[in-house]
């Protein structure tokens, strides 16, 4: 038994490997392209017919919820960071919706992916952070409330961008291998409630994902800082 996609080697030409894994994360990342461009066309024109209306309604009705979490999280200009958040979230929940197609290992079980999107966030953090209350004013953070807490500060960076990548990768990882195991040693109709079940832990695991995300970005930016709210509103009103 293999614990994900990554093991199963497709094709090898020395160092350089194609394993299941990147397979199915470019298959699922074509499906989400194709279905934003269904889900959009014809945007532009409302007298247009619009089919796939009801898929249509549905997108819209999530990315107005990702965008209320987000507002609710703190974060003063939801806008700025909709994109990266929601398509954090969308590729998330995906992978681990498809994982019901018979042959396909979710990319969300690998490791590697967890670890991607992880590195993703770390790099996002300090960027809106710095976008948002300057260069000068992110770096000082990390001397609060005394220069000898800027070690701790730099550890707690790194440890949480891996608690993250682990947590995704566990949970995900550890479904799978549970429904294996149930699929083995009991009847039929076990696993498949354990797999709705896993199902409801993947959404789960991607709402967590984001929010996380959502709140160390909200942090970096100073959404619940008096004093940086007050220097945004003047940068704004400049």
């Amino acid at each position: 038994m293999h614990l994900s996609g990554d093991q199963i080697i497709l094709w090898q030409y020395g160092w350089l490997k194609l394993n299941v894994t990147i397979v199915d994360t470019w298959l699922l990342m074509a499906l989400l392209t194709l279905g934003a461009h269904l889900a959009t066309r014809g945007l532009t024109d409302p007298d247009r017919p619009v089919r796939w209306q009801h898929w249509r309604s549905l997108l819209e009705w999530l990315m107005v919820l990702i965008h209320d979490q987000l507002r609710e999280a703190g974060l003063r200009q939801p806008d700025r960071y909709f994109t990266f958040i929601a398509t954090l979230f969308l590729f998330i929940a995906s992978a681990n919706l498809v994982s019901v197609i018979p042959g396909f290992e979710p990319p969300t079980g690998s490791l590697s992916t967890t670890a991607a999107l992880a590195l993703c966030v770390f790099v996002a953090v300090p960027l809106y952070g710095i976008r948002s209350v300057g260069l000068k004013h992110y770096l000082r953070d990390y001397l609060d409330p005394t220069p000898i807490m800027l070690p701790f500060n730099v550890i707690s960076e790194l440890t949480r961008t891996l608690a993250l990548a682990m947590r995704l990768f566990g949970n995900m990882m550890g479904d799978g291998m549970i429904i294996a195991i149930l699929l083995v040693v009991t009847p039929f109709l076990f696993p498949v409630v354990m797999k709705l079940l896993g199902l409801l832990t993947g959404m789960v695991q991607a709402y967590i994902f984001t929010i996380l995300a959502t709140v160390y970005i909200a942090a970096a930016t100073g959404a619940n800082n008096p004093d940086v709210n007050n220097l945004n509103g003047t940068n704004e009103d400049s």
